[in-house]
């Protein structure tokens, strides 16, 4: 089982209100007891935005197209990087099962969960759906159960614990636009409304971390071409290649291998075959996952190709590099004709395989 840990987005989110901090209500609730009204009237009386299950869909839709089947556990991430998004232009308001789990140290957070009997909530669907208690106390069953299977898909559990919410309001005798008041005076305590937007450099710190997470599932690029996937050698090199992916990075995996040590007659001893080339940067990026007290051969090999040949620009890789990088380099932007998608290809000539514009 997964700890909640895993879908703080922001974990590193400052302690006290300033310019990365952002305003953010999470509504969840039972099954019948018309959250998801109440979750449309707060963010009415507060002028926030909101982002529901239907929503987030529909940008999911926009940004990896029609179709696109995501797995249930990369949902958490994948939200995280478009409420990430979304936080740089407004306030808002989540009402998605299990929001509340995300970016829950961010002082401008404020997660409300609405409950009701399971009475009134019958009685909620007899009204809403014209159907008798008999079917309507069927369908709650049902809901409730789908309630749970998605929590258990998406967080690894079912069960809700208390501290995760800061706010429970009970519809028995709220109306939805009652709650709305209650919730809106609660932010006004807060001072909610005078949060700044998401920082810029926040967000891109926010998206990438989500996005490295979403790699390790196997989520890519958006509108993916089906090139052919290499064999790669290391799990690693796998999140890697889905990471540039989705950054429209354009690489080659293992294009070229350079002899780095030869015998007396000329015959190659020993040679070197960098995991990636990249080509807008005209770099060779080699991987690791080790320490860096345990490269020691590794950098031996790099320190010879790099005086055999000097032209060419070659660097080791640890997580930290490739976040530098895209930093450094506007990455985080979105730009979607920046490049085209992946290359990929294990050749071992003598000369660097293609860039993908060639292809």
């Amino acid at each position: 089982m997964m700890s909640n840990d895993h879908w703080c987005c922001g974990r590193a989110a400052p302690a006290q209100r300033g310019p990365k901090t952002m305003a953010l209500i999470t509504v969840s609730g039972m099954p019948g007891s018309r959250h998801e009204q109440a979750a449309r009237l707060i963010a009415q009386r507060l002028g926030f935005e909101l982002v529901n299950e239907a929503r987030l869909a529909s940008l999911i839709e926009e940004e990896f197209g029609a179709g696109f089947s995501l797995p249930e556990r990369a949902l958490p991430d994948l939200m995280c990087s478009i409420i990430a998004r979304l936080a740089t232009e407004h306030h808002l308001v989540v009402c998605a099962e299990g929001a509340e789990l995300l970016f829950k140290e961010f002082p401008g957070l404020l997660r409300v969960r609405i409950v009701a009997p399971e009475s009134r909530r019958v009685g909620v669907l007899m009204l809403e759906a014209g159907l008798e208690q008999p079917a309507a106390r069927e369908l709650l069953r049902k809901l409730d159960g789908d309630q749970k299977r998605i929590r258990r898909r998406r967080f690894g559990r079912v069960g809700l614990r208390p501290e995760s919410f800061d706010l429970v309001c009970n519809t028995t005798y709220l109306e939805p636009e009652q709650v709305a008041e209650v919730v809106a005076a609660a932010a006004q305590a807060r001072a909610l409304p005078e949060f700044g937007l998401l920082a810029a450099a926040a967000e891109a710190h926010l998206r990438f971390r989500a996005r490295l997470k979403l790699s390790r599932y196997g989520v890519s690029a958006p509108e993916k071409i089906n090139w052919k996937r290499p064999n790669f050698s290391h799990p690693s090199e796998e999140i890697f290649a889905n990471l540039l992916d989705f950054y429209r990075v354009a690489w080659e995996y293992e294009p070229r291998t350079f002899p780095i040590r030869w015998d007396n007659e000329g015959n190659v001893l020993e040679s070197f075959t960098p995991d990636f080339y990249l080509p807008q940067f005209d770099l060779y990026v080699e991987l690791t996952t080790m320490k860096q007290s345990l490269v020691t051969r590794k950098n031996r090999k790099i320190k010879l190709l790099r005086q055999i040949y000097p032209h060419i620009n070659i660097q080791v890789f640890y997580q930290k590099d490739f976040e530098n990088l895209i930093f450094k380099y506007g990455l985080d932007r979105p730009l979607p004709d920046r490049l085209p998608r992946s290359c990929s290809g294990s050749t071992s000539s003598a000369q660097p395989g293609p860039a993908c514009g060639a292809r």
